[in-house]
């Protein structure tokens, strides 16, 4: 039995039993402006707390609580809207919300040194620290909210033959997204907003960096919202051939706790999540430490308050623009692949390089090499993943799984920010060697794929 998929675009309701490209896009259009904030986010956390007076062996405590959150909050969301059946959808209710407070958060965050909360506190963190840490709480929660569904409705609504192709526009809309919001603060400065600001305070251009990101967000969201229908329940159980499903006990799901999900989960889960946490853990180091490290290499200066340091948090932005170019390109070469998982190393290996390299450049713009190899492997892990777990699973239960793959990326995060300081101190508090311990971490990834099966359906 087929099911024709029914979504909404530009041409009004078109049923077909396979999704054509605009539909594709418009599945995935408000990824465009997650992202946007992902990447916000992502480029310009340890520069805030930089600025707001964190240490550079404390950077790396900031990322701890937010992946602490989203393996709380994925896998429950996940299962809550496997278990949600209303007028509004399935996954988009909890798109929008996830929207709307990443939204209110991006309009706090970076005034958080603007607030006078310069007096210590708890664990000597002063006020605009602690303000700025529940605030990156609240918004890489709320993100990753916003963000999850988009990865769920693939999975519902797009088959088998087709689920590459999905998540390769899904990847392209992502690093766009990224390409944008890596540019915001340079953009912002190159018109005239000033780029420096009184010692402990947020530069304007990275304020109203976030204000357009936020506005970005709300739009690309509604544009989804508005596009695409997701599948009633009976339509949803033929289309992945499974039994009837009931509105008030979707797929049998109240019946199924996530620790039995998880026990009864595919092989691929496992040896994927394995790959992911190497992969995650050197983009948290990536995260973490390349403004110190750039600062330090090319522009000569550790200070946080000096106009080279903030010059270097603008190119921040730009490398991980140049990244998100070479995954963006690097996309249209992965499906050239006849094996996904030989696509995977290969990529792994180039990201690997990219970041070995970094430590050894003292010319910003030479840079553009070391970030465009690392694209690679991003791109690589936007898609392959994705695509090898969700043909290894029925349509039963997706969202519960996705929301548990959820933790693969979130864990190493958090154990890469717990031991961060410490692996400062043992490469001599040089930040760029940071950058060298993650592509170890890439290489020690792209040998664990050799445990991956491809199309391991349960």
């Amino acid at each position: 039995m087929f099911y024709f998929a029914v979504i909404i675009n530009n041409t009004g309701m078109q049923p077909s039993k396979k999704l054509t490209f605009w539909q594709m896009w418009n599945l995935s259009f408000g990824f465009f402006g997650v992202q946007i904030a992902y990447a916000l986010q992502s480029a310009n956390i340890s520069r805030i707390f930089a600025t707001l007076g964190a240490d550079p062996h404390q950077l790396s405590f900031f990322w701890i609580l937010p992946p602490l959150m989203g393996m709380i909050v994925q896998p429950l969301i996940g299962k809550w809207s496997d278990r949600t059946w209303c007028r509004m959808g399935r996954r988009k209710p909890y798109l929008l919300v996830g929207a709307i407070v990443a939204v209110l958060v991006m309009a706090f965050l970076p005034n958080a040194g603007s607030l006078n909360f310069s007096q210590r506190l708890f664990l000597g963190l002063n006020g605009a620290m602690w303000f700025g840490l529940f605030s990156l709480i609240f918004l890489d929660t709320s993100i990753n909210v916003a963000m999850q569904p988009f990865k769920m409705m693939v999975g519902d609504m797009v088959g088998e033959e087709q689920k590459a192709q999905a998540y390769s526009i899904q990847s392209l809309l992502c690093n766009a997204g990224s390409l944008v919001g890596y540019l915001f603060p340079i953009f912002f400065t190159w018109i005239g907003i000033a780029n420096t600001a009184p010692k402990g305070v947020i530069p304007p251009s990275v304020v109203w960096s976030f204000y357009c990101g936020a506005a970005i967000l709300i739009l690309c969201v509604l544009y989804t919202f508005a596009k695409v229908k997701e599948m009633p329940p009976a339509e949803y159980a033929a289309f992945h051939g499974i039994g009837e499903i009931r509105r008030s006990e979707p797929a049998n799901d109240g019946k199924e706790g996530l620790l039995k999900l998880l026990l009864h989960a595919p092989k691929t889960f496992w040896t994927v999540g394995l790959v992911q946490f190497f992969c995650w853990a050197a983009f948290m180091y990536m995260w973490t430490y390349t403004n110190g490290a750039i600062a330090a290499n090319c522009w000569g200066t550790t200070d946080p308050a000096s106009e080279g340091y903030q010059a270097a948090g603008n190119w921040v932005g730009v490398v991980f623009a140049v990244q998100a170019v070479g995954s963006i390109l690097w996309a249209l070469v992965l499906p050239k692949f006849k094996s996904l998982r030989l696509a995977y190393v290969v990529s792994l290996l180039i990201g690997a390089a990219g970041f070995i390299s970094v430590a050894f450049v003292h010319n910003q713009y030479l840079l553009f090499v070391s970030y465009f190899l690392i694209g690679a492997a991003w791109a690589a892990m936007l898609a392959l993943p994705f695509t090898l777990l969700t043909n290894a699973l029925s349509g039963e239960h997706m969202g519960s799984y996705l929301g548990l793959f959820n933790c693969t990326i979130c864990l190493p995060q958090i154990v890469a920010a717990a031991l961060g300081g410490g692996v400062l101190k043992l490469v001599g508090g040089v930040q760029a060697r940071m950058l060298v311990i993650a592509g170890v971490l890439l290489v020690c990834g792209s040998l664990a794929v050799a445990l991956v099966q491809e199309h391991n359906k349960k």
